[in-house]
């Protein structure tokens, strides 16, 4: 049987260029890609990958992000001491 899970990804520009993956409810897990599209292509198998890991040890899968996700605001916030 077929499970869909959902976890919010957060995209970061490298700074060598393309994009680092991190996920909020699934630490350490960790992906890149050169282009966006690659670098979501790499989140979802970095996901499985570690879902399957998981299933194969009998460990439970996190908890997933609820939806609809709550929109993400980044912002930088410039500092002069």
């Amino acid at each position: 049987m077929t499970r869909e899970y959902n976890y919010t990804a957060l995209f970061e520009l490298a700074e060598e260029g393309g994009f680092i993956v991190t996920f909020p409810a699934l630490p350490g897990v960790i992906t890149e890609g050169d282009t966006l599209e690659e670098a979501r292509a790499m989140a979802a198998e970095a996901v499985c990958g570690y879902l399957e890991s998981l299933a194969k040890d009998g460990l439970p899968a996190p908890a997933e992000d609820p939806l609809p996700s709550v929109p993400l605001i980044r912002e930088t916030v410039a500092v002069a001491i």
